[in-house]
């Protein structure tokens, strides 16, 4: 149950649709009860000084119990505000009213709701970032103290495998920043008539060098169609796009497999279609949403998408993509092959630009 919605306080007008129908019975109920009282006092010969201070309490009690249940989501709304500020967002207001205040108080709860997810959020991006960034700096240092104490030679196997650790450690802090950019809105995109099968290739090289830089046994294959397939996007972001899906399918494929880049046309001709097809175990249904979170890897063991990464390239390729106005999702795959992530992109470039 919500926390934070106070005592009970009697409503008698919630049902009314409107603040304004609500004012207005306020004013006639007040009236009428001072019309009643006064009424009463007359026919029992009270007089007038008994009977105008007694139809005044009676018409300010009524008026009371009346305006204390039109004004209780206010009052439940700062009390919740300013637990907020202090860093409680489980407060809620009870918005049992159809009115304007009924529905400020539903937007208020809305409200509160995602600013209690956003700091659930923040505190488990911290706690991951925290434990992300440790991983590679005690590597680190333990493979420079061993070689300082004499443990280990300074040779290039051991100065090979830190040199590993420092370019994770590097590529966790440039995928933090694009995830920062990209979040705060301030990256931009430069759009240009970009040829799909060149940009493809130029990934899927530099790609490759890492891999087998790795030791990555992977094969490679690109598949575009028509030839002189085009699409407007960024370069620079798409390029990223798709070498954070080759470098995270070299990495789940088995040794002497092949991964597959498709690209080619939609089924209505106006968007660019693009699968990246990898040979290991695929995604579990139920984790094809989560693997796009932040620092999210599948449950899967061996060479499926558990193993290897920060949990952060597919997040960022999300982003880079909603970007272009596209859609990035795993999809089914063939008989015979891993997983498939599709991204799918306006051919003539986001619907802004096409309008602009």
């Amino acid at each position: 149950m919500r926390e934070g919605v106070g005592r009970l306080v009697p409503r008698p007008l919630d049902r009314l649709r409107s603040i304004k129908t609500k004012l207005g019975v306020l004013v006639a109920a007040t009236v009428s009860a001072a019309a009643f009282l006064t009424w009463i006092g007359l026919y029992h010969h009270l007089g007038p000084s008994r009977t105008f201070p007694l139809a005044i309490v009676g018409a300010l009690v009524l008026t009371q119990v009346l305006a204390r249940g039109m004004t209780s989501p206010l009052r439940e709304m700062t009390a919740a505000a300013r637990a907020m500020a202090r860093g409680d967002y489980s407060r809620r207001v009870r918005a049992t009213s159809r009115d304007e205040v009924g529905q400020l108080a539903e937007a208020f709860n809305s409200m509160a709701d995602d600013l209690a997810s956003e700091d659930r959020l923040r505190r488990e991006m911290v706690a991951n970032v925290s434990h992300e960034l440790r991983t590679p700096v005690a590597a680190l240092r333990a493979q420079l103290e061993n070689m300082v104490d004499g443990v280990v030679p300074a040779d290039a196997a051991t100065l090979g495998a830190a040199l590993a650790q420092t370019e994770r450690l590097g590529e966790l802090v440039t995928y933090l920043l694009d995830l920062s950019r990209l979040e705060a809105g301030a990256v931009g995109l430069d759009l240009a008539d970009l040829a799909v099968r060149e940009l493809v290739d130029d990934v899927v090289e530099q790609v490759a060098g890492a891999a087998r830089a790795a030791g990555r046994d992977v094969r490679w294959r690109v598949q575009v169609t028509p030839p002189d397939l085009r699409v407007r996007a960024d370069a620079a972001r798409l390029s990223q796009v798709l070498a954070n899906l080759l470098h995270n399918a070299a990495r789940h494929t088995p040794p002497g497999s092949e991964v597959t880049v498709r690209a080619g046309l939609g089924a209505r001709r106006q968007d660019v279609v693009i699968d990246v097809v990898d040979q290991g175990d695929g995604v579990p249904a139920a984790e094809r949403e989560r693997i796009f979170g932040r620092f999210q890897r599948g449950s899967t063991t061996g060479t499926g998408p558990a193993t290897g990464g920060t949990g952060l390239g597919l997040a960022i390729a999300r982003w880079a993509v909603s970007l272009h106005g596209g859609t990035i999702a795993v999809v089914d795959s063939a008989p015979g092959e891993g997983a498939t992530i599709r991204v799918r992109l306006p051919a003539r470039g986001p619907r802004a630009d096409r309008q602009g």
